[in-house]
Formats: structure tokens, C-alpha cells, sequence
């Protein structure tokens, strides 16, 4: 492609309203235009990355036997109803009705389309198992869409869904998936690593997502160096320490304490001069309407994902202070375990504690000399708190790491939550039905560029890896007005084109500095410089944008040389 005849609308600025660098380039670079509010349209430059993208996750699915196909985007309320997601999605589905009368909705998944079909049309083993994808436009309504392509409205997304006669089938489906992701993001040159998540709101069994490591990530992931453990926080695992024994001579008298308006961890920290970690948090719950106390070292987190899987509730948040005043007779900030008359669970940081200082359950109090067995009866002890760094693995009891991620990837076990309520059924061997297991599949495509641009990018603009770059070449040369010039850059253009090699000449009437900016602006892996004083020796400059490297190569042999760091960076991420 020709310089002068592609729609590359760069920009020099920084725009004003784009906060993360990926937003910033993908505009400065001339790949999207914001149409409105989270809605966003590609430029061909842009276009071309996203297809890039594409072609690989086809591959890899097409190669784990996953069948594309392509679904509505616009879904009849029925469906929704069926599995009943019309009420409780929230207003991220855009609802609307047609002339009809009719409630439809702009897909934001297809979970109950593809369940539709496959009922419909699937009804013996025999048919199972099958994985059918699509990349296919999704939109949710985004309360407040931000970082540009990263978190927006309307959006590409590969989402692919799994059928299958049993657990063990839907487990090897599963792998099937999980490893074609692997591959895939492999392929795109990307830092990445597979975390153990919650599965949150689309439900199921268990679930990984895979997180590009970058530093604008919105996600935190915890992470072990010396094994594969990895899980985002809201699912990383704290072990239950080695319970140590502790004697009932240790224990010191309860003493109740007056502590005026002392209502934080800091504040009571300060008055009795000791660290928040001898001080005992007791927080209390709203489970499903049901009041639950829980108890946390003062220095850590609670986290509450934790709580409400172990609980088992639909709805899980901190109690309102009518609630709090009814269980404990205080006010906010004077909870304690001692007398309460709800049940009781205490994260792991606690389970060695002696002599701690909790709240007395009356406005202006605390109690020292806390002791779990003599003052208060646990319900249960569990991992109920955020990990952190230098906590041990689970796995290896190796030190944690802690890192910023940017999902790209969500693979779940639904289990029968769609099949079941959308009677999604089969007939065995024995011709008896039985309930379709489900699994589902989803990569952001526009979320993935974005996020292979956060992990490879310097200050003067986007640093593509070479299977998703829109171009791997750029043929500078450095006066237009140079004939000769011009001729081998045009004959070394036409060259390439014959070697197949993906390829711009720059041929606008430019100074070089603007086409040598504009060519790290954008991205381009390689940059064939030809100039007046080394082709008068019939040599070229070859320069990697990666490393900021430049060398010189013989004009005749230049292409073989650009062939052969093509086919060994493609290579390396196969």
C-alpha cells in the first residue's frame, strides 16, 4: 500500500479526553474515530490489526474443532425470560420494543441464542459433543464507558460455547478451550497469564481469565514465580496456616475499655497504642436478609466474593445500621463477637490470635483481652480475605506476587445454569433425556489490541509485535525529490509485494523527520531507509522498531533479510 492513498489520519497531540495510553495511541496512530459516547469506528489501519487478530483466534479454534457460526445481534425478551436474565441483568441490556409491540434486546452475550439453537436442533449423544463461535458486535449499555475501545458500549467479541453429554466431556472441552486461548494469545506476541477467577454473573462452575500484564490494568491478579499459580484477587487463595497451640493460661481478663468515639481501625490502633494487626475487625453482613458476623485481622481486607460464595446467597453487602443497631445494640463502629446472638465466621489471620481488642458491642467501647473458644463460638474458619504480596502460594508456599492485569479472555464451566432452565435436552444410549452441560468461551477483540498496545509501546508511539502489526514494513525514502531515489524505492516496493511481504511506501513529498515519527507512531516492525549516500554504495539502512536497532544491508539482499526476521519473529510466537 501506498502511503498517499491510505486513510491514516495521524495526530500529533495527545487528546484531552483519552486517559490511558492505548486510547491515546489508537487515535494519535489514525486507527479509531469516537462516533459517540463508547461507540467507536476503525480506520482501515485499525481495521487490519483486528482482523490480524481474528485470523488467529479462527485458526486455533477452527483447530480445536470448534465450528463457526453467526448469530443476531438483536434478541427476543422470550429467551431471556426463559433463562431469566431479562430482570436481573441490569441496565447494561438495552431493551427496546418494535412496531409490533414486541421486547427485544441488543445482545450483550449469546448465551440464550445459542442455547435456543443447539435445543432445537441437537437431540441424541450422537450429536454431542459440539463448540460453535462467532466473532460477532455485542453492546452494553455502560454506565460509563472509558479508556476508549478498552471499556466501551458496542464491541467485537469471539465468544464460543460448549455442548456435552457430561462432566467429563464438558472437562475435556473445557481443556480444548483453554488451550487454544493459550495458543492464541501466544500467537499475538502477548505477556499473558491464565488466572483462576470468580465466575461472577454469567454463573457456572469455575472459571479462568486470562490477563495481559501491563501497569493501566484494571485488574489485579496474584501470581506465583515458582510454579503456574495464578488467580485474579477476588479468587486467589489464602491457605489456613498451621494452627499453633495456644494455652488457656495465655489468656489474659476481659477487660471492657471506654473508647469515645473511637469508631476506625486507626482511631483505636492510636488509642491503645498497638498495631491494627492485634486488633480484630467484626463486620456484619446482610446474607440474603439474613445478619452474618465476620471477623478479620484490622491490618487486611475483606473479601466479600469470598464471603458470599461460602454463605452460598444471591445477595451479599454490608449491613445498614438499623440492621447493625438490631443484631449488636451499637452503632456502626463497635461491633464485637462477644455476646452476639448471629453466626460467626472468622477468616484464617485470626484463627492464631490471643488476647486481641475487639469492639464490646456498645457505643463508646471495646474489649481487650479477646480470646476465640472462651468469649465467642466460631461457625466456621475460612479464606475469607483479599491475598497479598508476600503471602504464600497455595500450591508451593513460594512468596505471592501482585500485578496489574487487562482481561482479554473469560473461559467458564456453566454446568446445566442455561441448558436446565432452557431446556436444552438430549436421549442417551438408553433414550432417556438428559441436560445438556454447558461451557462458554469469550476473547474481546477490540480489548486485546488495546491491550497488546499497553504492553508494547515507548514514547514515540506503538511497538506491534509482529503477527498483529497491520504492516511488517515501511519503505522510507528520504528525498522525494531524488529520482533515483524514488525508482528504488518504487522497485524495492514492487519486490516485496512480489515476496508477499506486507508492505507501505511512504511516497508522500514529506521530510524524512515526519515520516520517520509517523512510522513509530503507527507501529510498523520494520523500516527500510534508502537515502542518496548509502545507494550510491547500493545499500539500504534496515531499522527494528522494537529495539531501536539500525543496520546496513545490501540493497539486493534486503528482502531475503526481511523475509527471514518475518518468518523467525512469526516463528517464535507459534
Amino acid at each position: 500500500m501506498r502511503y498517499s492513498e491510505i486513510f491514516l489520519p495521524t495526530v500529533r497531540e495527545v487528546p484531552s479526553d483519552a486517559e490511558i495510553i492505548s486510547h491515546q495511541l489508537m487515535i494519535r496512530a489514525g486507527m479509531i474515530r469516537k462516533l459517540t459516547s463508547g461507540i467507536y469506528s476503525y480506520l482501515p489501519i485499525g481495521y487490519r490489526v483486528i482482523r490480524k487478530l481474528e485470523n488467529i483466534i479462527r485458526e486455533e479454534m477452527n483447530k480445536a474443532g470448534a465450528q463457526e457460526v453467526y448469530l443476531p445481534m438483536v434478541q427476543p425478551a422470550e429467551l431471556w425470560q426463559e433463562s431469566d436474565r431479562w430482570t436481573h441483568y441490569g441496565k447494561e441490556l438495552l431493551r427496546f420494543r418494535d412496531r409490533h409491540d414486541h421486547e427485544f434486546c441488543l445482545g450483550p452475550t449469546h448465551e440464550e441464542v445459542i442455547t435456543s439453537l443447539v435445543r432445537n436442533e441437537i437431540k441424541t449423544y450422537r450429536q454431542l459433543p459440539r463448540i460453535l463461535y462467532q466473532i460477532q458486535t455485542k453492546f452494553r449499555d455502560e454506565v460509563r464507558p472509558r479508556f476508549g475501545v478498552m471499556r466501551c458500549r458496542e464491541f467485537g467479541m469471539k465468544d464460543a460455547y460448549s455442548f456435552d453429554v457430561d462432566e467429563e466431556s464438558a472437562d475435556q472441552s473445557y481443556e480444548k478451550m483453554f488451550t487454544a486461548y493459550n495458543n492464541i494469545f501466544r500467537r499475538c506476541g502477548l505477556n499473558f497469564r491464565p488466572v483462576e477467577a470468580d465466575t461472577g454473573s454469567i454463573g457456572g462452575k469455575y472459571s479462568h481469565e486470562f490477563m495481559v500484564v501491563a501497569d493501566s490494568g484494571e485488574d489485579a491478579l496474584a501470581f506465583c514465580d515458582q510454579c503456574s499459580y495464578a488467580a485474579n484477587l477476588e479468587k486467589a487463595e489464602v491457605g489456613c496456616p498451621e494452627k499453633k497451640i495456644i494455652s488457656e493460661d495465655d489468656w489474659l481478663p476481659l477487660k471492657k475499655v471506654n473508647t469515645p468515639d473511637c469508631t476506625t481501625i486507626e482511631e483505636v490502633s492510636a488509642f491503645f497504642k498497638v498495631n491494627p494487626s492485634e486488633i480484630v475487625k467484626t463486620l456484619i453482613f446482610n446474607a440474603d436478609g439474613k445478619p452474618y458476623a465476620v471477623l478479620i485481622r484490622g491490618d487486611l481486607e475483606i473479601n466479600e466474593i469470598k464471603v458470599k460464595n461460602y454463605l452460598g446467597v444471591t445477595d451479599l453487602e454490608l449491613a445498614s445500621d438499623e440492621m447493625i443497631k438490631d443484631v449488636t445494640g451499637a452503632p456502626r463502629g463497635f461491633a464485637g463477637p462477644v455476646k452476639i446472638k448471629i453466626p460467626i465466621l472468622v477468616d484464617y489471620s485470626v484463627i492464631d490470635m490471643v488476647n486481641f481488642i475487639t469492639g464490646a458491642n456498645k457505643k463508646d467501647y471495646h474489649l481487650k483481652n479477646v480470646n476465640i473458644g472462651r468469649d465467642f463460638k466460631v461457625e466456621a474458619f475460612r479464606d475469607l480475605r483479599f491475598i497479598k504480596p508476600d503471602d504464600q502460594c497455595p500450591r508451593c508456599q513460594a512468596s505471592i506476587k501482585i500485578a496489574r492485569g487487562i482481561e482479554v479472555g473469560h473461559v467458564f464451566k456453566l454446568g446445566t445454569k442455561y441448558s436446565n432452565a432452557m431446556k436444552a435436552m438430549y436421549l442417551d444410549k438408553d433414550g432417556h433425556e438428559k441436560i445438556m452441560i454447558m461451557g462458554c468461551y469469550g476473547i474481546g477483540i477490540g480489548r486485546t489490541v488495546a491491550a497488546a498496545i499497553e504492553q508494547n509501546y515507548d514514547d514515540d508511539g506503538i511497538i506491534w509485535t509482529m503477527p498483529l502489526a497491520p504492516y511488517h514494513v515501511i519503505i522510507t525514502p528520504v528525498n522525494a525529490n531524488e529520482k533515483n531515489v524514488m525508482e528504488a524505492a518504487e522497485n524495492l516496493y514492487n519486490l516485496m509485494i512480489a515476496n508477499n511481504i506486507e508492505v507501505i511506501f511512504d511516497d508522500r513529498d514529506e521530510r524524512a523527520g515526519v515520516k520517520f515519527k509517523d512510522a513509530d507512531l503507527i507501529g510498523i516492525p520494520l523500516r527500510v531507509t534508502l537515502g542518496q549516500k548509502n545507494l550510491s554504495q547500493g545499500n539500504v539502512e534496515l531499522r527494528i522498531r522494537k529495539t531501536g536497532e539500525s543496520q546496513i544491508y545490501s540493497l539486493q539482499n534486503i528482502v531475503e533479510k526481511i523475509k527471514e526476521i518475518i518468518e523467525q519473529e512469526m516463528k517464535q510466537q507459534a
